[in-house]
């Protein structure tokens, strides 16, 4: 049985094994292939001068609203213009300064959209001089992304509206601060004039108002609407656990993820109509939002053009009537900036924004996953340093379930200790397996033995161990947050390797042969607390327990290095925990013995094979 107790635990770690590996070995070069001709394709694109004159994508009416409606916001743009740089782009039209303590960016007054963002408090890499986080960036410039607000006509009516072309005009020194509200006007000719309102918190968080006043002498109806449009599929650095792509919550439907993929191939996807609820571009640390004003009717969408490779999210709101001298005017709010737990939490509750903490991607395991994150998140706030949360909250997991484990640890000391009675059993009764089971389940139940306690540990394991790299994986707090010495970035790999002997041989090792430090630390906990155990009497299993440690080291070396201290740390408290119980139990401690039997088994395999 107590083979059998060994198969069960290598049963469970070969799953885990298993995930990993095709994690590491199969999905990883599949993305990577994807990017590259995913790049290979921008880059066809660009070198063509954009993609022709294809339209963008427009938004069809909503059901139930007027039927002569039959203009819809569109992103106004009459496909990509010649490829130039982003610096060229933005000089290409007149301006309004955005400045707040967490963004920087401008207005674009041709067609008074944003469509130019910098995060102030995110760089690109873990060098502080390294440039900024761009997020929004004008058409015409690589990797287009932009939000655009506007209204659309009814069908069979010719009434001039702002479109993609249209100048505003700016009042003199005008300039976007949380205490500076910026109108944008623009007069059709025909008796109408629109205004555009931006005004902007401490964080990401803009609010645009619209509003038209009426001067034809006649009543005017009008259908506001917002739209954010991103040109041609991002670089996606992540894996299958992270969603990517449009995303919305719609009434009480919960979240609505649509992957590029799928909007590729249909086109088109249409939630159904709602008064309450948001809809936008999601990344992995960043992301847009388009949030009509809680209450307000809208018929969201989102769309792809093949022709122009846009994907856009918008929403048509339903129509708004202007009597004649009279004026209307509409709200919404537009969030562009970085996924921050506590912040996204503040505009959920503030603004009455329904679930909006999910645009961030929990999984499915949220209900591990957010305490998780709630957990490391407030002791990093009492140690000041994520790396020393992250080794905190392992030891408050080993209290939660010492009572569990310490059963487990002494259930296989006493294994141990009757294993010369098991070894008589299986003699005494040889093949015959039923009477074997008899007599070791008495054997058990004698000396209140649990035959599957060993398994404890590492079902234990496994859940926290997911939750935390979800955790690490998906929260912007985590990114490019420090440890000591040479990790500072816990969400990213341990950058150095032992193949350049840890940096002191200039030699840029291939992706495969990056094993760092902190993984060699965890294969080594590991491989002592396998020795701990007497050594399965099969060879094959001896062979795979024997490998397994150097199998781990090689796969957790491109996972975060938050992850690999974790598991490190949480082996070398077990090691400790079984070896008290051990002593305690008057069970001998079997380490150096395996250890000694190990080298001598590979010293008489090398001297045979000489």
């Amino acid at each position: 049985m107590f083979s059998e107790n060994r198969n069960t635990i290598l049963a469970i770690v070969l799953s885990l094994v298993v995930l990993l590996g095709w994690q590491y070995f199969i999905a990883k070069p599949q993305l990577e292939r994807q990017q590259a001709e995913i790049q290979a394709q921008q880059d066809k694109t660009a070198q063509a001068g954009g993609s022709g004159t294809a339209q963008d994508a427009k938004t069809p009416a909503p059901a139930g609203t007027d039927p002569g409606q039959a203009n819809a916001p569109t992103s106004g743009a009459a496909g990509q213009t010649a490829a130039m740089t982003r610096e060229e782009a933005l000089a290409k039209s007149e301006r309004v300064d955005i400045d707040t303590p967490r963004v920087s960016g401008s207005i674009n007054l041709t067609g008074g959209r944003l469509d130019d963002l910098r995060l102030k408090d995110y760089h690109e890499t873990v060098d502080k001089s390294s440039p900024l986080v761009v997020l929004l960036s004008p058409k015409g410039s690589p990797r287009a992304y932009y939000a655009d607000y506007g209204w659309a006509p009814g069908s069979g009516t010719n009434i001039v509206v702002p479109g993609a072309d249209t100048v505003w005009s700016k009042p003199e020194g005008a300039r976007l601060t949380p205490s500076t509200p910026v109108t944008l006007t623009w007069d059709n000719g025909a008796g109408l004039i629109f205004k555009r309102t931006f005004s902007i918190d401490e964080n990401y968080m803009f609010t645009v108002d619209q509003s038209v006043e009426n001067n034809t002498g006649s009543e005017v109806k009008l259908y506001p609407y917002g739209l954010v449009v991103r040109h041609g599929k991002p670089d996606k650095k992540s894996f299958y656990i992270l969603h990517e792509g449009m995303i919305g919550v719609f009434g009480d439907n919960g979240v609505k993820e649509v992957k590029y993929s799928t909007l590729e191939e249909d086109h088109q996807v249409k939630p159904p109509e709602v008064d309450q609820g948001w809809l936008g571009v999601t990344d992995k640390y960043w992301a847009t939002a388009l949030i009509p004003m809680p209450g307000s009717t809208f018929q969201p969408s989102f769309k792809y053009t093949q022709a122009s490779d846009n994907f856009q999210a918008d929403f048509l709101g339903t129509g708004v009537t202007i009597p004649a001298g009279g004026s209307a005017d509409t709200s919404s709010y537009f969030f562009a900036g970085a996924k921050q737990k506590s912040l996204l939490d503040s505009y959920q509750d503030g603004l009455s924004i329904k679930q909006f903490n999910l645009m961030i991607d929990w999984g499915w395991f949220f209900f591990l996953t957010k305490p998780m994150f709630w957990v490391i998140d407030h002791l990093y706030h009492l140690v000041g340093n994520f790396g020393l949360a992250i080794l905190a909250v392992t030891v408050l997991v080993k209290l939660i379930f010492f009572p569990l484990a310490n059963k487990s640890y002494v259930s296989m000391s006493k294994m141990k200790l009757v294993q010369p009675q098991m070894a008589e059993i299986k003699e005494k009764y040889g093949d015959d397996r039923q009477k074997q089971q008899q007599a070791l389940m008495e054997l058990y139940k004698k000396e209140k033995i649990n035959p599957l306690a060993g398994c404890l540990p590492v079902v234990i394991q496994i859940p926290v161990f997911f939750s935390l790299y979800k955790v690490l994986f998906v929260t912007i707090e985590m990114r490019h947050a420090p440890f000591f010495g040479w990790i500072q970035d816990l969400s990213a790999p341990d950058p150095t390797t032992v193949f350049n002997l840890f940096g002191l041989i200039p030699w840029d090792p291939p992706q495969m042969l990056m094993l760092g430090v902190w993984p060699l630390i965890m294969g080594i906990t590991m491989f002592v607390q396998m020795k701990m155990n007497p050594a399965p009497p099969d060879p094959t299993q001896q062979m795979i327990f024997t490998w397994m440690p150097l199998i781990f080291m090689f796969m957790l070396a491109s996972f975060p290095a938050g992850l690999v201290i974790y598991w490190a740390w949480n082996n070398t408290l077990s090691v400790t925990q079984q070896y008290v119980i051990m002593r305690r139990q008057g069970v001998k401690i079997e380490l150096w013995d395996n250890l000694r039997r190990t080298f001598k088994r590979k010293k008489a395999a090398t001297q045979s094979k000489g």
